[in-house]
């Protein structure tokens, strides 16, 4: 049966599925982060364990194409090394699927923690879009917002 995904699902058709499917969850999270639908199947595990199916299916594929993952260590080493890694097909689709999924969970955590806020959407509305772009300076603007909001400054919640 894998061989039989495996034939139809090549890593570009994953690569295009994955940038795809994630667009309706980062469309409800960033124009109807307060509705039941939002709640429901994008702040919830639903996305998280879909993009895991995604992401352990890639590393069952290239384990079983013999990739060498001890060399993903590399990365840590150099600039350079970084570079090589990047330059390798499994490693890019591995490393896009993690990329996805976390800034779709930050995006949640986002809206999450401006509901129990009570912000209004429009002042989540440009983290969440810088968010779905660049995750870490989305969320350094949603806390700037939140400072601001909130009219404290907390290092966790």
């Amino acid at each position: 049966m894998v061989e039989q995904i495996s034939t139809f699902f090549t890593i570009d058709m994953i690569y295009l599925w994955l940038n795809i499917g994630i667009i309706p969850f980062w469309f409800v999270l960033i124009f109807f982060p307060n509705s039941k639908v939002c709640g429901v199947f994008v702040s919830s595990i639903f996305p998280i364990f879909l993009i895991s199916t995604i992401y352990l299916y890639l590393v069952y594929y290239y384990f079983i194409s013999e990739y060498n993952y001890l060399n993903n260590f590399n990365l840590y080493l150099s600039l350079d090394s970084l570079k090589e890694l990047f330059s390798e097909r499994a490693f890019l689709i591995i490393f896009w699927t993690h990329f996805l999924a976390i800034n779709l969970f930050c995006g949640s955590w986002i809206v999450n923690d401006s509901r129990k806020l009570s912000m209004n959407k429009i002042l989540v509305f440009f983290p969440l879009i810088i968010t779905y772009f660049t995750g870490p300076l989305g969320i350094f603007i949603y806390w700037l917002i939140r400072i601001f909001y909130a009219k404290r400054i907390t290092l966790y919640d």
